[in-house]
């Protein structure tokens, strides 16, 4: 990556999974960190791992953000430290595979304020800064099931269709100042989220899933190119295009309906 070596990214649920792909493409690259995630041993052995490898500065915050109010204490503890961001990436998220009136609320508070609230307010707080400075980069993480309304993941689907619609917004109120906005919108992946959704039983999550490495190097490469959406894999892209040309909702509800349908594993 050209002429991003001392630089600083902070990533939210940099711990495993996608985040944590995403940390180390920003390692290789000579970009310093700044890794958010509920865990605090797992973050500092991280920390340990990054700055022997590839000799640069790695910061850790502990901090759960489905709580009220931690974006903006995220954000605080990064002025305090002096830290001048250049890249933003809102990866943490995490979603609940079963019918809306067998979920629990707290569940959907906890998740509606991790998917949306903590990212908006962390993107609101830090592009502040990014176009004062004239540059930044900021990555969201979308979902495939944001294209399409998605029985099972009602609530989880809705959030990450957000996600896409505030950042693609955002990315035009953007031109011109330097700065941009992308959205990685992946199918499913083999990080952890499948075994926390409790979506094993999910006919869709017993087909094929995508590489977690993968998925970060495309966002990433997308990200630093500018570009607004980004969707790994032909296959995912064919099914996020196909929304867009089926004709009916209706349709397009059976579909996902059928996609997303529980299916017991022999």
């Amino acid at each position: 990556m050209k002429n991003n070596k001392g630089k600083t990214a902070l990533i939210t649920g940099a711990s495993t999974g996608i985040g944590y792909e995403i940390a180390k493409l920003f390692a290789r690259d000579g970009v310093n960190l700044v890794l958010v995630a509920r865990r605090k041993e797992l973050l500092e052995r991280i920390k340990t791992e990054l700055e022997q490898q590839y000799s640069i500065h790695v910061e850790t915050i502990a901090m759960d953000l489905c709580k009220t109010g931690k974006a903006s204490e995220l954000y605080q503890m990064c002025k305090l430290k002096n830290l001048r961001l250049d890249f933003l990436v809102n990866n943490a998220g995490y979603g609940d595979y079963k019918k809306v009136a067998d979920g629990k609320v707290e569940t959907y508070e906890n998740l509606l304020q991790l998917n949306i609230l903590s990212l908006t307010e962390l993107t609101m707080l830090f592009v502040k800064d990014m176009i004062v400075q004239g540059s930044g980069r900021i990555l969201n993480l979308g979902s495939l099931a944001a294209f399409q309304s998605t029985p099972m993941m009602a609530v989880y689907a809705a959030s990450k269709s957000y996600v896409m619609h505030f950042t693609e917004a955002l990315y035009a109120e953007l031109k011109g100042t330097g700065v941009t906005a992308t959205v990685l919108s992946p199918g499913v992946t083999k990080t952890g989220f499948v075994d926390r959704a409790g979506m094993a039983t999910s006919a869709f999550a017993q087909g094929s899933q995508l590489d977690a490495a993968k998925v970060a190097k495309a966002g990433y490469d997308g990200m630093l190119s500018g570009k607004l959406n980004i969707v790994p894999g032909l296959r995912n892209s064919l099914m996020a295009f196909g929304t867009s040309i089926t004709p009916s909702r209706s349709l397009l509800l059976a579909i996902s309906s059928y996609v997303m349908r529980e299916k017991i594993k022999y």
